[in-house]
């Protein structure tokens, strides 16, 4: 029992796993929905709040989010005590009044001015770890000729970055198993990659990364997120499941995702408090053999392709 007075540690949600080194839940948060409260600045500060208060300790983010609107409510929300794990992109900037909101940015000096940009709007003389956005995987979109980069060249920069103290560690995302076997020298932490029950084409890189102590964070780990992208909560097998363990279809998604392997960290994101609470809580849904069978079952699909 804790001594009078002293608050009980909060409990992780999803229980631990590993980023970077460190240990942190294994359900955190991702904070590109924190957009979507734009109009109320207060309101993103108190959901992000709240998160780190329910024991979530590593926040996924880019500086594109929201135009730079989410890295600022990061900057405000944590507080030097919180021992919050920040982990950041690079490879793409948003542009604003375009008609696309975000443009490829990968050569070598855009990876090094998004790291600047990111530390400037965090306020802060290091980023814990930082992905190198590429496009090897998952959902197809064009790519100028000017934005062909070499991974070589890529990693060069990452590298001197963590040289020179700006990034503890690199990251990569939406990358293929050829890249990540070619970057392992550079000491990659973390993949995050398009993820969930209906598309599964990386099973082998997971595999991979679980082999090599990496940890592996899925994007859109319920689908649906684009047009033509299935939906794990439209899956008769969810929804049977759902109802079985008195829980939600998307948690049950979730919790799926958290029984393939250690080394699978979730970044769920949501503007809502109660959403965020539900996604917290799927970190202690146990599926039993049977459950995890019929899920398991389920076709993956495959991805679409973005046309600009």
């Amino acid at each position: 029992m804790p001594a009078s007075g002293t608050a009980s540690p909060v409990a992780r949600p999803g229980g631990t796993g590993t980023m970077a080194g460190r240990t942190v839940s294994r359900v955190g948060y991702g904070a590109m929905q924190l957009e979507r409260l734009s109009n109320d600045r207060d309101a993103a500060v108190a959901l992000l709040r709240h998160a780190i208060d329910l024991g979530v300790d590593h926040v996924d983010t880019a500086q594109f989010y929201g135009h730079g609107f989410v890295n600022d409510v990061i900057r405000e929300a944590l507080r030097p005590d919180d021992d919050v794990l920040v982990v950041s992109k690079v490879g793409a900037v948003s542009v604003p009044d375009g008609p696309i909101p975000l443009r490829l940015a990968q050569r070598p000096e855009d990876l090094r001015a998004g790291v600047e940009a990111n530390l400037a709007a965090l306020q802060v003389e290091r980023i814990d770890v930082m992905n190198l956005r590429r496009v090897d995987s998952g959902i197809s979109v064009p790519v100028p000729d000017d934005q062909v980069i070499d991974l070589d060249d890529q990693l060069a920069e990452m590298i001197a970055l963590r040289d020179e103290g700006k990034i503890g560690a690199i990251g990569l995302s939406s990358v293929s198993q050829d890249v990540v076997r070619r970057a392992l020298p550079a000491g990659i932490v973390c993949v995050q990659n398009v993820h969930s029950l209906v598309a599964r084409e990386d099973d082998d890189l997971l595999r991979l990364c679980t082999d090599e102590q990496i940890a592996w964070v899925p994007y859109f780990p319920l689908g649906g997120a684009l047009p033509g992208l299935a939906k794990v909560t439209d899956e008769p097998a969810v929804l049977a499941a759902a109802e079985r363990l008195g829980c939600t279809p998307a948690q049950i998604g979730l919790a799926w995702l958290l029984h393939r392997a250690p080394n699978v960290l979730l970044i769920p994101g949501t503007a809502d408090a109660a959403h965020l609470e539900a996604n917290l809580a799927a970190g202690s849904i146990v599926l039993d053999e049977e459950t995890l069978a019929a899920l398991d079952a389920i076709p993956t699909r495959p991805f679409p392709t973005l046309h600009g």
